[in-house]
């Protein structure tokens, strides 16, 4: 036994489960009332792939124990098999293999005279396929197969066809064409279909229990919404800003170049009101600052100063208001530049991120508006500033409607 099959078979004996002896389901899943034992003239040899038994819903062994005389093999090389060699050795039942192929016997049509020692691989087709090539004596026994008149049963597993049906299922085509007596292996589909009333019994049981949990996570994320967004939507204030920002390693080289606020705006979604405030530099801007913000030097030497956004913003923002941002590095800069924030500001990109829980990291998978001003309340917004203040309105919104207030 290798070392993966070990670890399993130790996971098996440790799962705390309890679990039936005799088919190894757990004991609420256990089938063995509806096994009925069938006696055959047909030698059964089921080789199973090592990764097809730990598959708890599988029907090899559910075979094996419906027929008597059966036998269950797992492994890949049968090469040194004495067992094996023993059953395909038996001349008052030759061997045949139920594999499909194109130079494959339709069993139905053409059964084999007599009693034979019929030999199934159960696994998915690539296992099967494995367990074939690695055996020689395998790939050189007669090769049976049969079309199934009619769709697979196992509907807790999807199958890679139409053709394609469950090994138990297999074994019923199979022996009632060998043995002519079709209502007498139909018994073995008793154990077959009792599993799968079972699992989807317990489908059904949880999908329904899927619904409740999303219901309370929507509830959890509404929680997460602060309550401004709620009860105190009239004193929400969007606010974004632009600086000339400079490269760290220009900062390095020189001490003097410090990020400056050139632009400052911002929207109350409430009422629609929105401002928007250029500040002209005072110092040098740093070379890549029109291509990110938008604006060129010309429109912002139209500029107030810094003592009229503060007083601008002052006449628009209330004490009571609450200032939400993308991030807190634009307002640090506005309060580092003497602006007065009131106390209580809202950090709307973690905000979204505890929403969602998933990563978030800029605004740009979000609408971004157009080139140039964007209209936001009625108000134009220059450069890029105004694509994001467009932006931020509709997360607002988004927010405001998991808010647990919203119906």
């Amino acid at each position: 036994m290798s070392r993966v099959e070990e670890n399993r078979a130790r996971n098996r004996s440790h799962s705390g489960r309890d679990t039936c002896a005799r088919c190894a389901r757990p004991r609420p899943a256990c089938y063995c009332a509806h096994v009925v034992p069938l006696k055959t003239r047909t030698r059964l040899v089921i080789l199973q792939h090592p990764r097809e038994r730990d598959v708890k819903i599988g029907t090899a062994r559910m075979a094996s124990l419906c027929l008597e005389g059966s036998e269950l093999h797992v492994g890949v090389d049968w090469s040194r098999s004495a067992s094996l060699a023993r059953a395909l050795s038996d001349p008052e039942r030759p061997p045949i293999l139920l594999y499909p192929g194109e130079d494959a016997i339709d069993i139905v049509k053409h059964p084999p005279p007599g009693p034979v020692t019929l030999v199934v691989v159960d696994g998915t087709w690539s296992q099967t396929r494995k367990v074939v090539k690695t055996n020689p004596v395998l790939a050189a026994l007669p090769r049976y197969a049969f079309v199934p008149p009619n769709p697979s049963e196992y509907r807790i597993r999807k199958e890679p066809d139409l053709e394609s049906v469950s090994t138990i299922e297999a074994l019923v085509h199979t022996l009632s064409a060998l043995e002519e007596d079709p209502a007498r292996f139909t018994a073995l589909l008793a154990p077959f279909r009792a599993m799968i009333d079972y699992q989807i019994e317990c489908q059904e049981r949880i999908r329904g229990a899927r619904v409740r949990h999303a219901k309370f996570r929507a509830r959890e994320r509404r929680r997460r919404v602060p309550r401004a967004f709620d009860g105190r939507y009239e004193d929400i204030v969007i606010a974004v800003g632009e600086a000339s920002s400079w490269a760290y390693a220009d900062r390095a080289k020189d001490p003097r170049l410090a990020d400056e606020l050139i632009h400052w705006a911002a929207h109350r979604p409430s009422t629609g009101e929105t401002m928007s405030f250029l500040v002209k530099p005072t110092r040098a801007l740093s070379p890549g600052t029109p291509k990110h913000t938008g604006l060129d030097e010309a429109l912002l030497a139209t500029g107030g100063t810094h003592a009229e956004l503060h007083a601008r913003w002052r006449a628009f923002v209330r004490d009571t208001d609450v200032v939400c941002s993308w991030g807190k590095w634009e307002t640090s800069l506005f309060t580092n530049d003497g602006g007065f924030l009131p106390p209580g500001p809202v950090d709307l990109r973690q905000v979204t991120r505890e929403v969602t829980q998933g990563n978030v990291h800029s605004l740009r998978s979000f609408p971004t508006g157009v080139d140039g001003a964007v209209l936001v309340g009625g108000a134009l917004v220059p450069g890029r500033a105004g694509k994001k203040l467009a932006a931020l309105v509709d997360v607002v919104a988004a927010l405001v409607a998991v808010s647990p207030g919203a119906r």
